[in-house]
């Protein structure tokens, strides 16, 4: 009995590694006659997860990025990526406000030449577990910039890049 305690008490630190290590990607199509591309990855650190969005041929200035409800990029448009992800329901907000949809990620502002980073974490999502789970979800990017507000999406305009999200595969 003393063994299998000992055992047990040196996995743990095992399996909290493995969970914080989660890693998913999305590698974002062009949507609805734009021409954008780049990727956006997901990384469970402990109860937060880390979201780095790598963006280009984006017209200058804010847009929207929200993880939406399905993992299909199919449409022309991205409207089979359904709409924003959001467990639990609750209201379109920004991405720090307490009261929001889990994939409120808010906005990621492009350059004069065209290329937009966005690194943030957040506690509404999860990489490889629970009914906040992005993996089989979708990205996506909007044409405009979100207002934090308008409901149910911040008038972010069209879909302009979707990109499925996959648990990474080492």
């Amino acid at each position: 009995m003393h063994r299998m305690i000992i055992i047990a008490m040196l996995a743990l630190p095992i399996a909290a590694c493995s969970r914080g290590n989660e890693v998913a990607v999305a590698t974002l199509q062009p949507k609805s006659g734009a021409q954008v591309t780049g990727t956006v990855t997901f990384t469970q650190k402990g109860d937060r997860v880390e979201v780095v969005a790598n963006v280009k041929n984006l017209t200058p200035g804010k847009h929207g990025i929200h993880v939406h409800e399905k993992g299909d990029c199919s449409a022309s448009d991205a409207s089979s990526a359904g709409g924003h992800f959001a467990p639990g329901g609750g209201q379109h907000a920004g991405p720090t406000d307490p009261k929001r949809h889990a994939g409120d990620l808010g906005n990621l502002e492009a350059g004069a030449d065209g290329s937009a980073t966005l690194t943030t974490t957040t506690d509404m999502l999860h990489v490889g577990s629970g009914d906040h789970d992005v993996i089989g979800r979708a990205i996506i990017i909007h044409g405009d910039p979100d207002d934090l507000a308008t409901q149910p999406s911040g008038n972010s305009g069209g879909r302009i890049a979707c990109g499925v999200i996959e648990k990474k595969v080492d």
